[in-house]
């Protein structure tokens, strides 16, 4: 039965007192309490030893509390972070991965700071909503140097560089990192044109943003490393987003044209100067022949001359006689020797044949023996002086 049932004799089990109206007595609870701690611990409950034995109860208790505390000062440190220790909130050291202690709280603390995870920030991103008036964040809009306005988005990822550092230096990383990035940006933006932002000028202004974060981050002693910024997006207002696309699609034009021209003139210019080099080489070669063929008629000539002196009745006749073999080789005429006369009969054989000046080798027909005996005979003179025909060198037959 309890102490404090109905019916029982309301005996107080701490004091010892019976008294049913009034509160316990302090004192004796807590000395109740301790006999019963020294009884636990193996003391007495008689006699001058009482105090004694007390005592030595609560040393043991105060021992393995003091056990016990130290031991939770133990802490292991995982791969790719780092300890931060603190005593009384002041820095004391940074612990590596591995098994460490530290005086356990309140006197010292420690922080797990994480220096391989990945972590990053976007500056100038819309809020939820359609775009429109409002739904733009004012870091998003940068003016340029040529006074005109873009939106410019950009994410960035860090590391810790230093675990102090980034545990006491700055108050909030995250912030103070999208607050230099949005500063290094608008300063960056603004010494470029808006043609160099948008187009060919992206990775030039992102690796000058990238310096310029960092810079200041290791003027602040951040304890943080920029690893990537990527311009997400670089675009005109809405309000001007027809025009300037109008504007892209004419400057995609002017490079197409350019492309085109520059695709004919690689396509033509060889070809000419191909043409000029022939022109050139048969000219070369034009002039190459004609000095050749005028110094082989001038050593013929010259061995014309040498036989001439030896014998020029003989050679003037033989140079007629050639002379008269082109002159007559090539035309459609036959010429007949009159006996006892000093005329030629001259044959139009063009006219027999029809008209045909192939027909020196056509046996003739009844038709063109008739037609032959009707044509008017045309004479030639036969008085033709050798020395009126062209000298021709000397062929062997």
């Amino acid at each position: 039965m309890a102490w404090n049932e109905p019916g029982g004799d309301n005996k107080d089990p701490w004091s010892g007192r019976n008294d049913q109206n009034g509160p316990p007595d302090l004192d004796e609870a807590i000395r109740s309490m301790q006999e019963k701690l020294g009884g636990l611990f193996g003391g007495g409950s008689g006699g001058g030893d009482h105090h004694g034995s007390s005592m030595k109860g609560l040393g043991f208790l105060f021992a393995g509390a003091a056990l016990l505390w130290g031991l939770s000062g133990f802490y292991i440190v995982d791969e790719g972070t780092r300890g931060v220790e603190t005593r009384f909130g002041a820095y004391v050291e940074t612990t590596m991965p591995g098994l460490n202690w530290h005086i356990p709280r309140p006197v010292e603390k420690v922080e797990i700071v994480d220096v391989k995870k990945q972590r990053f920030i976007e500056v100038g991103y819309r809020s939820s909503g359609r775009q429109g008036a409002g739904s733009v964040p004012r870091e998003a809009l940068m003016l340029t140097k040529d006074e005109n306005i873009v939106d410019v988005r950009l994410a960035v990822q860090y590391q810790v560089k230093s675990a102090k550092d980034f545990a006491f230096n700055v108050l909030n990383p995250a912030a103070t990192l999208k607050q230099v990035t949005e500063s290094a940006e608008r300063g960056v933006i603004g010494h470029n044109n808006m043609d160099f932002v948008l187009t060919e000028g992206r990775s030039e202004i992102v690796s000058e943003i990238k310096q310029e974060i960092q810079k200041v981050l290791d003027t602040y002693q951040a304890g943080i490393l920029i690893t990537s910024v990527n311009l997400q997006d670089a675009q005109p207002p809405e309000q001007v987003q027809g025009a300037f696309e109008d504007a892209i699609k004419a400057r995609e034009d002017k490079q197409r044209l350019i492309n085109e021209a520059e695709a004919y003139s690689n396509d033509v210019v060889p070809k000419a100067r191909g043409g000029a080099s022939r022109l050139v080489q048969e000219a070369e070669a034009y002039k190459e022949k004609v000095i050749a063929q005028a110094n082989g008629e001038i050593s013929r000539f010259e061995q014309l001359l040498f036989e001439y002196k030896k014998a020029p009745e003989v050679t003037r006749q033989r140079i007629y006689i050639e002379a008269m073999e082109d002159v007559l080789e090539n035309t459609d005429t036959v010429m007949v020797d009159v006996d006892g006369g000093n005329n030629l009969l001259y044959l139009p054989l063009d006219r027999i044949g029809g008209g045909s000046r192939n027909v020196s080798n056509a046996p003739m027909t009844n038709t063109a023996a008739q037609t032959f005996s009707k044509q008017p005979a045309r004479t030639i003179n036969r008085n033709i002086r050798p020395s009126s025909i062209r000298g021709r060198d000397v062929r062997g037959r």
